[in-house]
């Protein structure tokens, strides 16, 4: 008994441990590289798995799927990325907004819409105040629509908001929803340069 909880021990102090030995990979810049092209910065609704649950179950995927409230909708992950990184307001008159909607789950969900407005992009300051909407620069029909999303399959969304209301060197941030399922959210922050 005395040795079980030993190992036992043993074993949950080098579990501890473990999240202390995660690093990210080193990168170096390259010499012949003369312009690093900028990546855009990705934002997920994948939340990563608790100490006690890796403790448990080492082996399974640390990333856990969103609990939505709609059963239907469970399953769904978004990305969000908006480039470029960081928004230089002196190039640029709009900014590109990717949402891409993933079925991670073992069944096909569909989305009905009552519009062809699928998702709602929003630009917010640090007051969490509304500076631009995408849908009022867009015209919606009332044509009604259905999406099918086969498992280990995604929809992806690419549209352009403009930067108007934007100033330099604040950080703001991009809210992307869909109407029709407000538990269908992202937000991602970015900087904006002159």
């Amino acid at each position: 008994m005395i040795r079980l909880a030993i190992i036992f021990s043993i074993l949950l102090a080098l579990a501890a441990g473990l999240p202390a030995q995660e690093t990210a990979p080193e990168t170096r810049p390259v010499a012949t590289t003369p312009v690093p092209t900028p990546t855009p910065i990705t934002t997920t609704t994948l939340k990563k798995r608790g100490l006690f649950g890796r403790i448990l179950h080492p082996f399974s995927s640390s990333e856990v799927l969103p609990k939505y409230n709609d059963r239907k909708l469970r399953g769904l992950i978004l990305d969000l990325q908006v480039s470029p990184q960081p928004v230089r307001l002196s190039e640029v008159r709009q900014m590109e907004v990717k949402v891409t909607v993933t079925n991670m789950g073992n069944r096909m969900i569909p989305l009905d819409f009552p519009t062809d407005q699928r998702i709602e992009i929003q630009l917010l300051n640090a007051a969490d105040a509304v500076l631009t909407k995408w849908s009022e620069n867009h015209a919606i029909k009332d044509k009604p629509g259905t999406i099918l999303i086969n498992p280990g399959e995604h929809v992806e969304y690419k549209e352009n908001i403009a930067t108007r209301d934007l100033t330099p060197g604040r950080v703001f941030t991009a809210d992307v929803f869909f109407p029709k399922y407000p538990e269908l959210h992202v937000r991602q922050k970015f900087l904006t340069e002159p």
